[in-house]
């Protein structure tokens, strides 16, 4: 009786080896685990590019001069010119680190209604990890825009 059941027991098809189990399963944590790591650093890149992009529009916002304010009936407004928001700009970025990025481009900076600027920035992204589902990177492109306002 007990051979009987040895015999039983020796045949049974669930019988095997887990080992391919657990060789996917790590596999596909660890392409899960590169796969998080790099969409992690490529949104704080992108933040911390956006916030360049958000301090030099701030800075285009605040490039007009004295003499061009305009009174409306709504109370004074600042009058932006193209140029003036180009040069703040390149002047902003010139002073700030460039090295934090790379392939750091100013795409443009001007005002689109006299009272706004509109910065939009790019830079190239790579992966912290050397990774086959993005290899060489992305280019990050932002845009950010800032108004003065007199109280």
């Amino acid at each position: 009786m007990i051979r009987r059941f040895q015999r039983l027991r020796s045949q049974d098809p669930e019988e095997g080896s887990t080992l391919p189990l657990i060789i996917f399963y790590g596999f596909l944590s660890l392409v899960l685990i590169l796969l998080v790591v790099s969409a992690t650093s490529l949104y704080l890149e992108r933040k911390r590019l956006f916030t360049v992009a958000d301090g030099a529009a701030l800075v285009g916002a605040e490039a007009f001069d004295l003499d061009t304010v305009a009174v409306t009936p709504d109370g004074p407004r600042p009058v932006l010119t193209p140029q003036q928001v180009a040069l703040a700009v390149r002047t902003y970025l010139a002073d700030s680190p460039k090295n934090e990025f790379e392939s750091l481009s100013l795409d443009d900076a001007t005002t689109v209604d006299g009272r706004s600027a509109t910065v939009s920035l790019s830079a190239h992204w790579r992966p912290p990890v050397l990774s086959l589902l993005v290899p060489e990177g992305l280019r990050i492109d932002v845009t950010a825009v800032a108004r003065s306002v007199f109280f």
